[in-house]
């Protein structure tokens, strides 16, 4: 078949299971089984795929109609401008997760080295993005699930960034090595009776460790500030992605364990998304 037939064949398929990205979708799709870029599809389309490049590209449609995220399928996803590997072990990183590097690098750029602490790094997106813009600063990331560094470290490598960023298997509660000058972390916050609420994209393939964040919402947030109380420097900040409606719970917490509310920081919706706060004792 030729590439015009298959994209308009993978389209509709889409369009069927209500998957408003399925023009895209499909031309996604078909790039990764023919290994060639989505420019090449567009001005191509008369191209012609093999047998065995058209059946991969129909068992990925396959996978994307039974609501499998894209870039679990495709292997990738981009972040700051930059290609990160992610798989299902990871949360795929997130637009308005970069609110956390925007103010990161727009507080700290040019203003010296940095000593970084990431706490649930996942792919490493948050860490390796502030690294990738802060040149002489260095980089720690935590994780407690083995399988989830293991991409970090692969993001780390293809970034260039091995020299200037380590990974740790361990998770919040037992880590106590280095004195930090900036935290930053995307603790999982939502509900757990909330995530059967989830669009099925999220809860039925993402890692229920990255999401769930215990009854509250509040589980794994509260542990992070308490541990970079621990191990901020003082004056030393820390960066916190939240979710919707938190802030003023987040705020609490924060201040009930001796760090001091900074500023908080909306997303591209609008969405209070980001948290700063500081030590000062």
């Amino acid at each position: 078949m030729i590439i015009n037939s298959l994209i308009r064949q993978g389209s509709k398929i889409l369009k069927k299971q209500n998957i408003d990205s399925h023009q895209i979708d499909a031309e996604l799709l078909l790039s990764k089984a023919i290994r060639k870029d989505r420019v090449f599809l567009l001005t191509n389309d008369e191209y012609k795929v093999s047998q065995k490049e058209t059946s991969d590209y129909l068992n990925f449609i396959l996978r994307r109609k039974n609501h499998e995220p894209l870039s679990y399928i495709i292997k990738k996803k981009e972040f700051w401008s930059l290609g990160f590997n992610v798989n299902h072990n990871v949360l795929i990183p997130r637009p308005e997760t970069e609110t956390i590097v925007e103010q990161v690098v727009r507080r700290f750029k040019g203003k010296g080295s940095l000593n970084i602490l990431d706490i649930g790094t996942g792919s490493g997106c948050i860490l390796l993005s502030i690294l990738k813009e802060l040149t002489n600063s260095y980089g720690t990331g935590i994780d407690k699930s083995f399988k989830a560094l293991n991409m970090a470290k692969k993001n780390s490598r293809k970034l260039n960034l091995l020299q200037r960023a380590k990974f740790i298997h361990c998770d919040v509660d037992n880590f106590n090595l280095g004195n930090y000058d900036v935290i930053v972390s995307n603790p999982p916050y939502i509900c757990s009776r909330r995530i059967g609420y989830l669009d099925e994209d999220i809860k039925g393939f993402e890692p229920r460790m990255a999401l769930d964040g215990g009854s509250s919402g509040l589980e794994t947030i509260t542990k992070v500030i308490i541990k970079a109380k621990k191990l901020l420097k003082t004056r030393g900040h820390l960066f916190m992605e939240i979710g919707n409606g938190q802030s003023h719970m987040v705020s609490s917490v924060l201040i009930k364990n001796g760090l001091r509310l900074v500023k908080k920081f909306s997303d591209y919706t609008k969405t209070i998304r980001c948290i700063m706060s500081t030590k000062i004792i």
